[in-house]
């Protein structure tokens, strides 16, 4: 996408979550995200890591299950300040948070065994360049896990021709041909995807060793 237009729909985007920060866990889009939380939880008992990455932490309410339950040092950023001060005050010093953009994470290769995308994806609009950065912060043998808003054809295809027009920088919702091909595309060795619902589906990256 070309430089511009993804910067508006990053503009977009910031805006309407500086806007939503104050009440966004009790409004749809929190209560939607929250929805998924367990389920990647529970994927994370699947995996031994110990520093842990969330790419678009929002207000942290995940971090914060996250800090709860396990014992590793755990990461968060986001595109909104407004957000991020929330989650700030929610895990105090428990978590390491940064104001930036997923397409470029400032941290050095190698960083993470973990990395998460709750609720988030569809808002990127270069999603090749922020897998190319989970991918660089991965080490070998990590695990990258996405869970983010689905819906079957020919509904998917409907909503979005219209959501790239919205207030709030949604751009699209991905099926799971294209979420796969995203992910191998990026390097990705094993790809599980799984619907959960009508709405939603999470899916596991893995590297190699």
């Amino acid at each position: 996408m070309l430089k511009n237009k993804a910067d508006n729909y990053k503009e977009k985007s910031k805006k309407s979550f500086n806007q939503q920060a104050e009440n966004y866990d009790a409004g749809y889009y929190g209560k939607h995200a929250n929805a998924l939380y367990n389920t990647v939880l529970q994927k994370l008992n699947q995996f031994s890591f110990n520093k842990l990455l969330d790419v678009g932490c929002g207000t942290g309410n995940l971090l914060s299950l996250i800090s709860s339950k396990y014992e590793v040092q755990i990461v968060g950023i986001d595109l909104s300040p407004e957000m991020l001060n929330i989650a700030r005050n929610k895990l105090d010093e428990t978590a390491d948070l940064r104001l930036c953009d997923s397409e470029s994470l400032p941290f050095n290769d190698n960083s993470f065994d973990m990395v998460i995308c709750t609720d988030s994806f569809h808002h990127y609009p270069n999603p090749a360049n922020v897998l190319a950065e989970v991918k660089r912060v991965l080490k070998a043998g990590g695990n990258f896990i996405i869970a983010d808003p689905w819906l079957a054809t020919p509904f998917r295809q409907f909503a979005n021709i219209f959501m790239p027009f919205n207030k709030d920088g949604d751009i699209k919702i991905y099926g799971e041909s294209e979420i796969r091909k995203l992910l191998e595309n990026a390097g990705f060795n094993t790809v599980e995807w799984e619907q959960l619902n009508k709405r939603a589906f999470i899916a596991t990256a893995h590297t190699t060793n």
